[in-house]
């Protein structure tokens, strides 16, 4: 798998889970934002490379949820994330930058509450100094 390419890797392997999920989030994120801006310049190749680079991430966050521990919001991310692995390639074949600005849409909110969520996972691993430190 070639994910790794789209992110810094030592960066990814020291961050905690939930960075790492704000991390792909980002990089899917970039990737079709590229992909729209090279639809509209008529970059086939950047398209082309941009669609596959988002495809592979949200599918390998697709492929990672785990139903049995995530219950419900993993099932519903899974569906988000087959939905956007079903639009993607509307953008590569018919440049279609509507669909591109509506995943980015859809995507942002979810990066958000991991980022949230990845703030609240570095208040929880602090030391109680480090609590008092940061209030």
């Amino acid at each position: 798998m070639t994910i790794i390419r789209h992110c810094d890797v030592d960066t990814l392997i020291e961050a905690e889970p939930a960075r790492r999920i704000v991390m792909l989030y980002d990089e899917a994120i970039a990737a079709i934002r590229i992909a729209g801006m090279a639809a509209t310049s008529g970059d086939i190749e950047g398209r082309c490379n941009a669609v596959t680079a988002a495809m592979e991430i949200v599918g390998f966050l697709y492929v990672t949820l785990d139903t049995d521990l995530g219950g419900e919001v993993a099932v519903n991310l899974g569906s988000i994330y087959a939905h956007i692995m079903a639009q993607l390639p509307r953008v590569n074949v018919y440049n279609d930058t509507d669909t591109a600005e509506r995943l980015v849409a859809m995507l942002e909110p979810l990066r958000d509450s991991w980022n949230e969520l990845a703030g609240l996972t570095g208040l929880v691993s602090m030391s109680n100094a480090e609590l008092r430190a940061a209030v």
